[in-house]
C-alpha cells in the first residue's frame, strides 16, 4: 500500500495546536535514551513528509537525530476519537528555501515562540502509519 497520508489524517495534524492537542514527538537523545515531547508546530509538508521547527538547534531532538534518525509521533483527540501513530526518519533541513518554507508554515504561535529564528527545521520521511495496533499505511 502507497504511504499517501489521508485528508483526515491531514487536517488533524496541521491544526493539531489549534485544537489543543499538540503532537508527541519520540527519539532517541545522543545517549541513545528514548526521549518524548509535545510539539506545536507539527505540520503536513507532504502526502508522505512531516515538518516541524524546532526551536533549539543544539536540543535534545535535534541532536538526537544525528545519531538516530528514527522518530515516532503520536497524535490523539479525545473529543473526535481520532488517534494515530506516524514512524519515519527525521532529518534536521540544511536547504534555505525549504527551511524558510518549514518556518512560514509553522502555526504563528510557534513562530512566536522563537521570535529570534534561533532554531532550526526537520523533515520526517514517513515510513508507517499505525491505527488500533495495526498498521494502515506504509512506504512500499
Amino acid at each position: 500500500m502507497a504511504l499517501v497520508l489521508t485528508d483526515e489524517m491531514k487536517e488533524a495534524v496541521n491544526n493539531s495546536l489549534a485544537a489543543k492537542v499538540p503532537m508527541m514527538i519520540a527519539a532517541n537523545d545522543a545517549d541513545g535514551q528514548p526521549y518524548m515531547s509535545l510539539r506545536g508546530s507539527v505540520h503536513v509538508h507532504s502526502d508522505d513528509q512531516i515538518s516541524m521547527w524546532l526551536r533549539n538547534v543544539d536540543g535534545t531532538t535535534a541532536n538526537g537525530i544525528k545519531a538516530n534518525n528514527k522518530v515516532s509521533l503520536f497524535y490523539r483527540n479525545p473529543e473526535t476519537r481520532l488517534s494515530f501513530q506516524i514512524q519515519g526518519r527525521a532529518q534536521l533541513v540544511t536547504d534555505k528555501a525549504l527551511e524558510d518554507e518549514i518556518w512560514n508554515n509553522t502555526p504563528e504561535p510557534e513562530r512566536n515562540a522563537d521570535a529570534d529564528r534561533k532554531g532550526t527545521a526537520m523533515l520526517v520521511d514517513l515510513d508507517r502509519v499505525i491505527q488500533r495496533n495495526a498498521v494502515v499505511l506504509s512506504r512500499d
